[in-house]
C-alpha cells in the first residue's frame, strides 16, 4: 500500500488515512499517512528494495506533484515516478510520498530524509553541487500570475524591474532571475508554496507571482480575480532566453538509485504514454519534443 509522509518546516507529522487506488495512471494505487520520522538512508536500489519501501518528496506544486483534496498525489512528476520505478521493481503501494516545501527538497535529502524528490526541480549548476539529477524528463518556459485585467501591464519578468512587487516561492529559480534582472529585495515577496500566490495577488502584496508558465497558468484557473500574463515573454538574462529543464533529484550519495531510476526513465521517456502523461497536464507536444535537447551534464555546467 503507497503511504505518505508529511513534513513542515521545522517537522514532519501524520495523520492516519489510507486511500485504495487501483489504475496507475491516476498515480496512487493507495495512500496511508505513517506515524513516525525515520530518515531514508538508503543509497542503492537493493537497499530500498530490502527496506521494502521508498521515500519520494513532492512540493504540492501543480501541475508537477500534488495532492488533491482527497489527499491522493497527482501530477506529471509523480505519475512518471510511479511508472519508472515500477519498471525498477517499486510497486505504487511501497512508495511513501513525503508532502514539503520546494524550499526544503534540497536540505531534506541533503539529510536523507526521504530517497529522491520529484517535483521537476529545474537543473541548475548551484544545485548540482547539492545533489545529482536524474536526466532531464521536462522542460519549460517561465509565466506570470496578475491581478485580472493586469492593470500594471506586465508580460515579462523585465516588465517587473521596472514596474511592480513580486511573489516567488522560496528556493525557486525565479527568485535569481529577478535578482539578476536587478529587482531590489525590498520588491521581492517571498512565499512559501504556491498556495499563497493568490492571497499574495488577491490581497496587494505583490503585482505579481513569477513561476513556471504552466504553475501559473493553472493558478490562473482557481480564481476569477487573477489570470496568467499574455502574451508573455521569457526573461533574457546575460543574452540568454530563460527556459528551465527539470529532473527527478537525489542524495549525492545515491549514484546506483540515481543510475537505475536513469536506465527506465529514458526507456520510458521513448514510449507513448510517457508523452499522454505530460500533455494531460499542460505540456505542449513542442516542449516535449524539446526535452532531449539537453543533458543533464550540459545543464549542470552551464
Amino acid at each position: 500500500m503507497m503511504r505518505t509522509r508529511q513534513q513542515s518546516k521545522t517537522f514532519e507529522k501524520t495523520s492516519g488515512r489510507s486511500l485504495a487506488r487501483a489504475a496507475l495512471s491516476t498515480v496512487a494505487a493507495a495512500l496511508t499517512l505513517i506515524m513516525s520520522v525515520e530518515a531514508a538512508d538508503a543509497v542503492t536500489l537493493d537497499e530500498v528494495k530490502a527496506r521494502g519501501y521508498i521515500t519520494v518528496a513532492i512540493a504540492n506544486e501543480i501541475p508537477a506533484s500534488y495532492t488533491d483534496s482527497n489527499g491522493e498525489v497527482k501530477g506529471s512528476e509523480a505519475e512518471v515516478a510511479v511508472r519508472v520505478l515500477d519498471h525498477m521493481g517499486i510497486k505504487p503501494e511501497n512508495i511513501q510520498w513525503v508532502v514539503t516545501t520546494f524550499g526544503s527538497l534540497i536540505p531534506g535529502l541533503q539529510a536523507n530524509r526521504f530517497d529522491m524528490a520529484a517535483a521537476g526541480m529545474a537543473i541548475r549548476p548551484e544545485r548540482c553541487q547539492k545533489v545529482i539529477y536524474s536526466e532531464p524528463n521536462s522542460t519549460y518556459g517561465e509565466g506570470l500570475l496578475v491581478p485580472k485585467g493586469n492593470p500594471k501591464n506586465l508580460h515579462s519578468y523585465e516588465d517587473v524591474a521596472k514596474l511592480g512587487t513580486v511573489a516567488v516561492m522560496a528556493g525557486a529559480s525565479q527568485l535569481k532571475m529577478m535578482q539578476a534582472l536587478g529587482v531590489p529585495e525590498d520588491r521581492i515577496v517571498t512565499i512559501s508554496s504556491n498556495a499563497d500566490a493568490l492571497s499574495a495577488i488577491t490581497t496587494g502584496r505583490a503585482d505579481a507571482y513569477a513561476a513556471a508558465y504552466a504553475t501559473a497558468a493553472d493558478l490562473a484557473k482557481k480564481s476569477d480575480k487573477v489570470e496568467s500574463a499574455s502574451p508573455f515573454k521569457d526573461p533574457l538574462i546575460n543574452g540568454k532566453v530563460q527556459r528551465s529543464w527539470g529532473g527527478f533529484t537525489f542524495n549525492k550519495d545515491s549514484t546506483d538509485l540515481r543510475d537505475k531510476f536513469n536506465e527506465e526513465l529514458l526507456k520510458f521517456a521513448k514510449t507513448e504514454e510517457f508523452k499522454q502523461i505530460l500533455l494531460k497536464y499542460g505540456a505542449t507536444p513542442e516542449s516535449i519534443a524539446a526535452i532531449p535537447d539537453k543533458s543533464t551534464k550540459e545543464l549542470c555546467t552551464e
